[in-house]
Formats: structure tokens, sequence, C-alpha cells
């Protein structure tokens, strides 16, 4: 667990843990998210239900991400599965710094049958998961499955044995307080390597029922460790690694001007003719960039 201050207030910040059985069978990337997911939720203003989808698509995405090797590696994750929430996509770089975007963030939708946010009915499932590797050598890997419940970590339990012949448990959760604001996100992905036995299956499924509702854990002190010790009980799990995370965009004054200088020579004229500054703003983040035309004219 790591601290920060900010404007002098104590707050703990997000991680990734990477962790592996002393048998070398299992391995297991655990993540919180609550800063991540509630930034999401300030820059889309997005509803309850939409802030859960953010934040379990924004969690899968940093921990497969944060896997990459090459320092300037990229991942994208795009989910439109035919809900009323459009689609959803997730960019990390390869520390597993996310930013998000949703077509529809105010969508707002009744509980499911369980009394929980339905974040698969907003989602929806009549669509397709794809996820994109760019590791900036030759072309990118691209790996697509239809979905298979819209509830995200499902479609990606999935998506790894289907497009990675990776066996793997997924759980993923946000808790969301009555006003809105984000309480808890997070959850784990747990693999099984090679000539894993039986008894190593049995016992990891063991632990995954025995563990239940990761953000009960995860709202707790120090919850992203106890969420990685539930899981992998019995194991003798060796810490590979701990880093923090953080909502990062990377756009900047610069490529909005760049943008707009490769817009067709029509767009540029029509620009020109009515005379006005133009406004720009980004998808992923609450960036504006106001432009004079003599900034782009000269």
């Amino acid at each position: 667990m790591k601290i920060q201050r900010k404007n002098g207030n104590i707050s703990v910040m997000d991680e990734i843990i990477k962790a592996i059985s002393k048998n070398k069978y299992v391995k297991i990337s655990v993540i919180t998210a609550k800063e991540v997911t509630e930034r999401a939720r300030n820059i889309h203003n997005s509803t309850p239900v939409i802030t859960a989808a953010l934040g379990r698509l924004l969690s899968i995405s940093s921990m497969i991400g944060s896997d990459m090797k090459k320092p300037d590696a990229s991942l994208t994750v795009r989910i439109n599965g035919g809900g009323p929430a459009g689609t959803l996509i997730v960019v990390t770089d390869s520390s597993g710094n996310p930013r998000c975007f949703v077509q529809n963030p105010r969508v707002d939708i009744p509980k499911n049958a369980k009394a929980k946010l339905d974040v698969g009915g907003a989602v929806g499932k009549d669509g397709t998961l794809t996820v994109i590797r760019d590791l900036r050598s030759k072309s990118p890997y691209t790996g697509t499955i239809k979905l298979y419940s819209g509830e995200i970590a499902e479609d990606f339990a999935v998506y790894f044995a289907e497009s990675e012949q990776i066996p793997t448990v997924c759980a993923l959760g946000v808790l969301v307080d009555r006003d809105g604001s984000v309480l808890a996100a997070g959850g784990y992905v747990a693999s099984l390597l090679p000539k894993a036995p039986d008894s190593v299956i049995e016992q990891l499924e063991k632990n995954v029922a025995k563990t239940g509702v990761v953000t009960e854990i995860l709202k707790k002190e120090q919850g992203i460790d106890l969420l990685m010790e539930s899981v992998m009980d019995g194991f003798k799990p060796r810490i590979l690694s701990r880093q923090s995370i953080e909502y990062r965009c990377t756009c900047s004054r610069e490529r909005f001007l760049s943008a707009i200088h490769s817009l067709s020579p029509r767009e540029l004229e029509d620009m020109q003719t009515k005379g006005e500054p133009i406004e720009t703003s980004c998808q992923f983040c609450d960036a504006v960039h106001n432009f004079e035309l003599s900034e782009i004219f000269g």
C-alpha cells in the first residue's frame, strides 16, 4: 500500500501487485483503482452504473497493460455491447496508467434482480470485446471475442480462454456511495500456468469462492494485500512487483494544434471565413484548449 498527501490530506494511491505461487503454477495481478475510477467519474460526469462499468474496465485494462514489457507500448480495450452505454474505451501505457471514454456517460437504468447496479444491462451483450496491444513493432496484436454477459469480468475470463488459451479467473468490482462517489474499485486476475495439477485448480477454486465480493475487501485498510492473500491462500505467494498507477491522459495543446492542421483544406477555409477562435476538448479527460486563428494560420 502506498500513501501520498494531497493538499495536506492523506490518501491511498492506486496500485497493482503481481505475485506468483511458490510452486509456480498460479500467477496473479491484483489492483485497487478507487482514485482512477473516481477521476473517470468526475471527468465524464457518469451515473453510478456507468461509473461501475468504467471502473471494472479501467481495472482489468490496467492489469493487462502493466504486463507489457516495452516502455512505449500501449493497450487499447474497446467494448460495444449494443446497450445504452454505447462504446467504452480504455487506453493504458505499459505501466498500467489508464484513461477512458464512454459514449453515453449519463445512462441510468434500474438495478438488476439482485438489487445491484446493472452493468450488463447498460453495456449489453450483443457485441464484441476487442483488445489491441501496440508493441510499436510491425502490426498491433488484436484479439476480439463476442461478449458473454456485458458484466466485463466474465467477458474477460472468456477472452483469456478463447483468445489467449490461458485458464483464468477474473473478479472485478466497484462500490459506489449514495452521492455517486467511488468507495472502492479494483479486482484481480489469477491465471493457471502450464501443467498445473488438479489439486492446484481445486485449491484456487476454493479460494475464489471463499474470497467473495472484492469490494468488501478492497474498502478495508491494506485491502489490496488482503485480497491477494485471500485468493492465493495456501500457495505461499512471492510478490514480483508493486507499482502505483494514476489516471493519465497524453493529450496536449501541441497535439490538438497538429490535429487542427490535419483537417481538410475546406474545413480550414471554413474556420478562416468564420473568423472565430477554435475551442477543442479531449474525449479522455477534462482538458479544454482555445486557439486564436493567428495560432492556426500564422
